[in-house]
């Protein structure tokens, strides 16, 4: 499906990538504190393959690893997390800070970001270690931010792990989305910008990573590489699950591949598979599997403005281009040809939903000093939740979704 166009290296392991909403920039994050916006390669096929990526700006943004990136709603600001414990808000042109929030402590500590994202213009997400997830609002006027957010909630008894915005619904006067899916630990929770946590599911008895929107559908991905698939809005429907690999890699980060029903899975070997979600049963396009590196993880996966795929993980980014459609030409009766092997099930009834240092804010001067933290792992607590029922796939279930 798609052809990889260009390979950038940087400069240590990357740790957050964000890709701006209607520009070809992106935006990249860390081990060692570094921020950086690359400006992608021309969209046009015949200048693509020649091009590069260049830096726009770069500069030791955190004390610490960048542990999350996201662009506000108009892309004009970026908004990083370290793990020094400050968000730091900065122009996206330019990447010089305007304002900064204190994350606060947990017990007397640190307690570092997992998770950004800018929910409404007005609206910024946070989560943390500590399984905090808090709203504040970006309006707020200051140099340096209160530590007190407006809201905080506890959806998981683990740290958020993804949070994907669900679409706005049919009286929304806005066009802006009120809700949004979280996963952490082993359940998923379906929050209101007004009304908090709306419901949560059960243990699923596996860790629950990445969450995305495809064709109106919510999917999630999971610690042994399943995908679990409902449709939004009808969480007492049946849930599909497909397996996207038969050795277990775990599927860390999901994107929409356009206005396809198809889901992007970027995995720990390294590798991006694709899955068909508009199926009867959803189905592992093995034919279009593309690899990003031979050893590090997929850390890092979406489509810019312009539809062309963003793979990052270790020390490489790499930019792909669609080289042909999406349907492979396949008549509806051959949808349960192989659909063993590819470990593809369906049909299954459920019963619900179930700081900068002095002179760094310049956006061209590097720190001196390069620190080498521990590589992050995205995995924190991989023995929470864990499967107890002798490998028997958990049915999940929503309370209060009778």
């Amino acid at each position: 499906m798609f052809n990889s166009i260009c390979t950038y290296p940087i400069s240590s392991d990357l740790f957050a990538q964000a890709i701006h909403p209607s520009s070809p920039l992106l935006a990249l994050g860390l081990a060692s504190g570094r921020v950086q916006l690359q400006r992608l390669p021309s969209s046009d096929p015949k200048e693509a393959r020649n091009s590069t990526i260049e830096t726009a700006w770069h500069t030791r943004r955190h004390r610490g690893s960048c542990r999350s990136l996201c662009f506000d709603h108009d892309g004009k600001q970026l908004i990083s997390a370290g793990t020094d414990g400050i968000v730091k808000i900065a122009a996206t042109e330019t990447g010089q800070v305007a304002s900064k929030i204190a994350v606060p402590l947990q017990n007397d500590s640190i307690d570092p970001t997992s998770v950004l994202h800018a929910q409404t213009p007005q609206t910024l997400l946070l989560s943390t270690d500590s399984s905090a997830l808090y709203l504040y609002d970006l309006r707020a006027d200051s140099a340096f931010a209160s530590s007190k957010p407006q809201q905080t909630h506890r959806p998981h008894d683990d740290y958020v792990s993804s949070i994907t915005p669900l679409p706005p619904t049919e009286h929304s006067n806005s066009g802006l989305s009120k809700q949004w899916a979280t996963t952490g630990g082993s359940t998923v929770a379906i929050m209101d910008i007004r009304k908090g946590v709306l419901i949560q599911s059960e243990d699923q008895g596996e860790e629950l990573l990445s969450s995305c929107i495809v064709d109106g559908k919510l999917v999630v991905g999971s610690e042994k590489g399943i995908l679990r698939i409902w449709q939004v809005g009808s969480w007492d429907d049946n849930e599909q699950t497909v397996a996207v690999v038969g050795n277990g890699a775990s599927a860390d980060v999901l994107a929409a591949v356009g206005e396809n029903p198809i889901v992007a899975v970027g995995m720990d070997d390294g590798c991006v598979r694709f899955v068909d979600t508009g199926r009867k049963r959803p189905k592992v396009r093995h034919e279009t599997e593309v690899r990003h590196d031979e050893v590090e993880g997929v850390l890092g996966l979406g489509f810019e403005v312009g539809g062309r795929m963003i793979s990052g993980g270790g020390q490489i980014v790499k930019v792909w281009e669609e080289n042909y459609g999406v349907d492979g030409g396949e008549d509806e009766e051959d949808e349960d040809e192989g659909l063993e092997g590819l470990g593809a099930t369906n049909g299954k009834r459920i019963n619900g939903f179930g700081s900068d240092e002095d002179g760094s804010e310049d956006g061209g001067n590097e720190s001196s000093e390069e620190e080498q933290p521990k590589r992050k792992k995205k995995k924190r607590k991989r023995n929470k939740g864990k499967n107890q029922s002798g490998g028997q796939q958990h049915v999940i279930t929503f309370k209060g979704m009778d």
